[in-house]
């Protein structure tokens, strides 16, 4: 009898299922209103422009380099797009400073693997994005709580890693409209974090998925933006900028970008070579196509529809939720972050609604790295209507209420 527990490598046992992923599954049912997908919506993909450029692709020469191997940095064109993208965010930078990655989930996974051994630790935000965690928690880190703008000492951070048997290795969050908070980080909290990056010596992920989708309130430059004009040169940097077309785009042709230091970027070229050789290359000139002739209309389109549906779901919640609950009111993104009264638990509250009220949610418990937040969970205003997210949380106030009383 094959046993494959024992075939496994060790780290296996580290990979979970994503609860997110699964509650996707309930987007199929017509009887649950659903606030657990954090996902565009598909209303407000460009297909017109996109069915144009694949027209295009396939009606000229470029067919055969798009159907062709093609080099693990990335599309030209579109790293060419993105370099001119990156100085209007005041990131000057050039083409070895452009890395394509197959969703910037990819990403994650790389930098789990350039960065951590066993036992090292990974800084991350309580609660931080799950996705992250899952790809990280493959090479079997530790890890310790991130408070951009807090008082911990590097050393306070160095004791406890070597207490884990390993070292800092990154500190990893996502500093605009951060999934699953909605929050943002402000600029004293970024630059207080590139000072404790300096002196533990450490790298900065900077997750942007979200940073095009701001709604309300003036914009904070990006944590590798401030670097940047504090080191004069992007080769002198250690923040790693993350970024997608999924929220903007398309979700589904999964191209992702990094952008950062040359030689951090020649480590990652190597990982993809040895990974899946190079992303999609009609995938990525379908985006530079579609993104050089519509990327600020594309994204001033669904500025105005998601703005809306954040400002219902706050005005909903504030209208249904009961005393002793409260939430996020973030200025962007996806998400809004609800806190129950201490003692309630997210996925009881979870399996009850799905019973009766047919809402559905994400508990919070598995945005934490050390399974705290049991009493959160995350709602998504993306893909729901006025009146659905009327009667959504409505319902989802009154269960509330029921098991608080």
């Amino acid at each position: 009898m094959l046993n494959w527990d024992a075939m496994f490598a060790t780290r296996s046992s580290r990979m979970r299922a994503s609860e997110i992923r699964e509650l996707l599954k309930l987007l199929d049912r017509p009887d649950i209103i659903s606030f657990a997908g954090g996902i565009p919506d598909p209303a407000l993909f460009p297909d017109k422009e996109f069915k144009q450029a694949y027209a295009e692709i396939f009606d000229s020469s470029a067919v055969n380099s798009a159907l062709q191997y093609s080099v693990s940095e990335g599309y030209k064109p579109l790293r060419e797009w993105l370099v001119k993208q990156m100085a209007a965010l005041g990131i000057p930078c050039g083409l070895d400073n452009v890395f394509i990655v197959s969703g910037s989930q990819q990403g994650l996974d790389y930098f789990g693997k350039l960065f951590l051994s066993p036992n090292d630790t990974a800084l991350v935000t309580w609660p931080t994005y799950l996705g992250a965690l899952q790809a990280f928690n493959a090479y079997e880190p530790a890890y310790d709580q991130l408070t951009p703008g807090g008082n911990r000492t590097p050393a306070s951070y160095r004791e406890a890693a070597a207490q884990k048997g390993g070292k800092v290795k990154f500190a990893y969050l996502s500093a605009d409209f951060s999934n699953p908070t909605g929050e943002t980080v402000d600029r004293d909290g970024r630059e207080k974090l590139l000072k404790l990056a300096e002196e533990l010596d450490i790298a900065v992920i900077e997750d942007a998925a979200y940073q095009s989708l701001r709604y309300d309130g003036d914009p904070i430059p990006p944590i590798l933006a401030l670097e940047i004009v504090e080191k004069g040169h992007i080769n002198n940097t250690r923040t790693i900028y993350c970024g997608s077309f999924s929220k903007t785009l398309a979700p589904g042709l999964r191209v992702g970008f990094i952008v950062a230091n040359a030689p951090v970027i020649r480590k990652l070229v190597l990982m993809k070579q040895a990974a899946d050789l190079h992303s999609s290359t009609i995938n990525q000139m379908a985006i530079a196509e579609v993104a050089e002739r519509g990327f600020d209309a594309q994204v001033a389109k669904i500025r105005a529809a998601y703005s809306h549906r954040r400002n219902c779901m706050l005005a909903a919640l504030e209208r249904y939720m009961p005393a002793g609950t409260s939430w996020t009111k973030p200025e962007g993104g996806m998400f809004i972050w609800v806190t129950l009264p201490k003692g309630m638990d997210g996925a009881e509250l979870l399996a009850k609604s799905l019973e009766s009220a047919k809402v559905a949610f994400v508990p919070g418990k598995a945005f934490f790295a050390d399974g705290s937040g049991a009493n959160t969970f995350r709602v998504s205003f993306s893909c729901a209507n006025e009146k659905m997210i009327d009667e959504g949380i409505s319902r989802l106030g009154k269960l509330i209420a029921s098991e608080i009383g």
